[in-house]
């Protein structure tokens, strides 16, 4: 009687490299750390603009316009539109309460969770809305201003606002807080797990 060969052993499936169901690079790839710089670096543009504007740290505001004084961090933004179709808009809004309270919690808000890298899809949905209005407030569209000046537009459609809107759904898309934060923690907390929205 014959003795039969055993069958060659199973090899296993090489492991992704993506998480499954993610655009999400391995945590400790070049990529992903990449993306964790360009997270972190762009949190703190925001985190500043909140703690100048809230302190008055003597670089874009002084301490006499500082929100904790009783500046609007808004006004001077708003106040200074010239151009586009919401110029009154704008303009109406400038020193508003509501305003100033919205505008500094979308920089804190925006800010911490890219810093921490948690929420980044919340990040990128409510950072992108406000980029747009700063954009529209902005209006690179504009040859001239109200008052007749030139813009000095230096491109009519793609200024930074649309870049940090873009930089923001790519940082969530790719699932970016999973390195050098707090992502993988946050998505494994029982309300995010039941909330996909909130990664």
């Amino acid at each position: 009687m014959s003795v039969q060969p055993a069958p060659p052993p199973v090899l296993a499936a090489p492991r992704e490299t993506r998480d499954e169901g993610t655009a999400a690079p391995r945590p400790h790839s070049v990529p992903a750390r990449a993306l964790a710089v360009l997270r972190i670096a762009l949190g703190l543009v925001f985190l500043w603009a909140f703690l100048d504007k809230t302190l008055g740290l003597g670089y874009a505001t002084s301490g006499e316009s500082a929100w904790i004084n009783g500046g609007a961090p808004a006004a001077g933004y708003l106040g200074g539109v010239s151009a586009g179709p919401l110029q009154s808009t704008f303009n109406g809004w400038a020193g508003a309460v509501w305003v100033d309270f919205a505008y500094m919690a979308g920089m804190l808000g925006l800010g911490v969770a890219l810093v921490a890298g948690i929420g980044l899809r919340l990040a990128a949905a409510g950072g992108t809305v406000m980029m747009l209005m700063l954009w529209t407030a902005e209006w690179p569209v504009a040859r001239v201003l109200a008052d007749g000046s030139p813009t000095m537009s230096t491109n009519p459609v793609v200024d930074m606002h649309i870049v940090y809107a873009l930089v923001m759904v790519v940082l969530a898309v790719c699932a970016a807080g999973r390195t050098w934060g707090l992502g993988s923690a946050w998505e494994r907390a029982p309300v995010v797990r039941h909330h996909s929205w909130l990664h």
